[in-house]
């Protein structure tokens, strides 16, 4: 009986993720472009590419950028590179794009939010594009996106990318990583009137630039570490409605070959998104372990019932799993990896936390970043 108990959260856990109405797990919330596209008129849009140091990158962006449709607008701020980054940039971009020498960092801001903040300032059409220097669009892509913002009634829609999955890190890792970011910020209630959730994905958003404008511009968030879902919240607090999905029509070209490489990068947020929280962060360890633990401990208990409960609890954690993998074109199979890439993800939160405590500094694209002295922006 005892055996029995101690494997029942991990049946729960994976239980009200498979039943839960708001559905965590879908992948239905999704934009795809037309296989052929016709040419579209971007008239009404300005994207802004903040780039730094991203010579390696920002030239197949940009390419891809401006042969989306005709009259489209792109500034690229190029934040102090000390690369090629401008000059890739201006060949890639040609007459299409405005290049803007990104000024100083002042106090208080992140590099990225600045540089948008530079690049808004420019901006004069009724649509903004925020698009990462790494971000290719597939055709019609963005010709889509203004569609279903115009039909469906949205101030802000956004798309989470395709992430890169060559290597052998990636492939385990990444597919993970968007199915964890949809538990924790489930796209259906972000996507409802419901402000308990808010969410978007900074590689692709495309907001109504009177909205921006009415909440100040970047000023308004200029130290949020997740400065998409701010965003995203604080476009709903003014009573808009907002939208976010998948695609492979959005696709992050950025490499992510090795663990250290993807641990740098959850690590340096993971702990904000806990609201720097001892107590959240033991109650996420107490969860995952339940989740991914529990049911393999159930597997090697001498009592029947635990097995069949910890084998119930592995078919509904391959379940939830399914969808994202079928989105990334993986086999069923990863599903039995899943407790190791959880585990893996809570060392990641907790070298996240340590850093925290020990006062080091967030660093991103050679910049390092005070988090005491920026805006908690953890808030769903």
């Amino acid at each position: 009986m005892t055996w029995w108990y101690a494997s029942l959260p991990g049946a729960l856990v994976w239980a009200g993720v498979l039943l839960a109405p708001w559905r965590p797990w879908s992948t239905r919330e999704r934009l795809e472009p037309e296989p052929s596209p016709p040419e579209s008129d971007l008239g009404e849009v300005t994207a802004l590419i903040p780039a730094r140091d991203e010579a390696a990158l920002v030239g197949r962006t940009l390419r891809a950028l401006v042969t989306q449709g005709r009259g489209l607008r792109a500034v690229v701020i190029d934040d102090q590179s000390a690369d090629d980054t401008a000059r890739v940039a201006r060949d890639a971009g040609g007459r299409a794009v405005e290049l803007v020498a990104g000024e100083p960092l002042p106090p208080g801001w992140t590099g990225k939010l600045w540089a948008l903040e530079q690049g808004r300032r420019r901006v004069t059409t009724p649509l903004t594009l925020l698009l990462d220097a790494d971000i290719e669009l597939a055709p019609g892509t963005l010709a889509a996106l203004v569609a279903w913002m115009r039909s469906d009634r949205r101030q802000l829609v956004s798309i989470a990318a395709t992430l890169r999955t060559d290597s052998a890190w990636e492939r385990l890792l990444m597919p993970a990583f968007v199915f964890f970011f949809k538990l924790l910020y489930p796209f259906r209630v972000s996507n409802s009137r419901s402000r308990l959730v808010a969410a978007a994905a900074g590689g692709c958003i495309l907001v109504e630039t009177g909205v921006l404008a009415d909440l100040g511009g970047f000023a308004a968030l200029k130290g949020a570490l997740i400065d998409d879902c701010t965003l995203a919240r604080l476009v709903k607090a003014r009573g808009h409605r907002t939208w976010i999905g998948l695609s492979h029509g959005v696709r992050s070209l950025r490499p992510y070959g090795s663990l250290q490489s993807i641990w740098d990068v959850v690590a340096r947020l993971a702990f904000t998104q806990l609201r720097y929280s001892p107590l959240l962060l033991l109650l996420c360890t107490a969860l995952l372990v339940a989740a991914f633990w529990s049911p393999l401990v159930a597997l090697a208990a001498p009592d029947a019932r635990a097995r069949w409960t910890g084998l119930a609890a592995l078919a509904a954690l391959a379940a939830s799993y399914a969808p994202t993998l079928r989105f990334y074109g993986r086999s069923l199979a990863w599903a039995l990896a899943l407790p190791v890439v959880g585990t893996l993800y809570l060392a990641m939160t907790w070298s996240s936390a340590f850093r925290y405590w020990r006062g080091t500094r967030a660093r991103w694209r050679g910049r390092a970043y005070a988090t005491r002295d920026l805006v908690d922006d953890a808030r769903p």
